[in-house]
């Protein structure tokens, strides 16, 4: 079915996306796989061609493009290229809003030019060892100190967390400090900040995930984003997009995988016909891409809805669980229409599995987004 939310300046930045990633990302995703982490060096070569901080006003070296298309393209590309890592949806869909919504003009002017131009690598620290997605039982502290905050506590589960030079620390204020949660802007280098080890991961090897340690660290007042106490706040208006951001990513994944298990089974032959033609193969991959189109068109609606405002918390939250599910169940089943093959690492599928099955634990797990929606309904 032909896609109709895209004008062509979009269909001109996916071309120039799709060509930089063939030429700069997959000649490099197996090395990249096996040090696990996408060099920084690449990172420049994709903001100097305008793929990072897009959304950023052009004074501070940004395109002005707060159209959440453009990140649906280049999140898509992605996909569709096989490249690894996740810098870019880190980054623009992630990371970002929060420099771009809640940092005061002193502070866009002090970050954002560097976010764009590729010199600072950006995450956000909120999952802590015994928190998961509860993001109201995080225990790291910042309580008020010398004009500033002396911040404690660790994070795990942070992405890009080796590589960061700005890292966004959730905190709990203590009561006397006048209680709630803040953002905290923590660079690389601070006296108490330090990185602990890499995490090695099932998939998404390239994606260098990271614990933080934070030993009473000095934040001064101008590096807190937004106002004191409305951090949990500040973090529940990203996460829409956020969770959108994973949507993308699920459907089309799915659909690359229904794709290729359709060219698998096409060409494929046992007891001298071509497995496709098996009823059991031929239903199961009629109904995947069946519901694989069905969810195409509900994520473009909701990416018009994001682009207007008016893509709820629930919305996005019912759109990440199927989705992610979907993913799953289409990339299990091209791996099972390979058979064999397809659980050796030669085969792409194989990677690409083992790659989506995050997908159904990280931005909120499943269970949460159910959760949210369920509460939605007034039960």
């Amino acid at each position: 079915m032909e896609r109709t939310i895209f004008d062509l300046e979009h269909r001109q930045f996916r071309d120039s996306v799709r060509a930089f990633l063939a030429k700069e990302a997959v000649p490099n995703t197996e090395r990249w796989e096996t040090e696990g982490m996408v060099d920084r060096a690449f990172w420049s070569l994709a903001a100097a061609q305008g793929f990072v901080g897009f959304a950023a006003p052009e004074e501070y070296g940004g395109s002005g493009l707060r159209d959440f298309r453009f990140n649906a393209v280049l999140n898509e590309e992605v996909v569709r290229s096989g490249a690894v890592g996740d810098g870019f949806s880190l980054t623009n869909d992630i990371v970002l809003p929060y420099y771009l919504d809640i940092a005061d003009e002193e502070q866009q002017r002090r970050w954002v030019p560097g976010i764009v131009n590729g010199d600072t690598a950006i995450a956000v620290a909120m999952s802590e060892p015994g928190t998961g997605s509860d993001l109201r039982a995080i225990t790291t502290t910042a309580v008020r100190a010398d004009g500033g905050w002396r911040l404690s506590g660790s994070k795990t589960f942070v992405t890009r967390g080796i590589q960061a030079d700005l890292v966004i620390v959730a905190a709990r204020i203590p009561e006397p400090d006048g209680g709630g949660y803040g953002l905290f802007v923590v660079a690389h280098g601070q006296p108490g900040f330090e990185r602990g080890r890499k995490l090695e991961k099932i998939g998404r090897r390239a994606q260098d995930t990271a614990e933080l340690f934070f030993d009473d660290v000095w934040v001064p007042d101008t590096d807190v984003l937004g106002e004191p106490g409305r951090g949990l706040h500040y973090l529940m208006g990203n996460l829409a997009q956020e969770r959108l951001s994973m949507a993308v990513v699920a459907v089309a994944s799915a659909e690359y995988a229904v794709s290729t298990a359709i060219d698998y089974a096409t060409e494929r032959k046992a007891f001298g016909k071509p497995i496709g033609s098996f009823q059991a193969n031929r239903f199961r991959l009629a109904e995947l891409h069946t519901r694989v189109e069905m969810a195409r068109v509900y994520i473009d609606r909701c990416i018009e809805a994001q682009n207007s405002g008016e893509l709820t918390a629930a919305e996005a939250a019912g759109a990440k669980f199927a989705t992610t599910e979907l993913e799953f169940e289409a990339l299990d089943a091209c791996l099972q229409i390979h058979g064999g093959y397809g659980y050796l690492e030669e085969y792409e599928v194989a990677r690409r599995w083992r790659d989506a099955r995050v997908q159904r634990i990280y931005g909120g797990t499943n269970e949460i987004m159910r959760e949210i929606v369920g509460r939605s309904l007034g039960l």
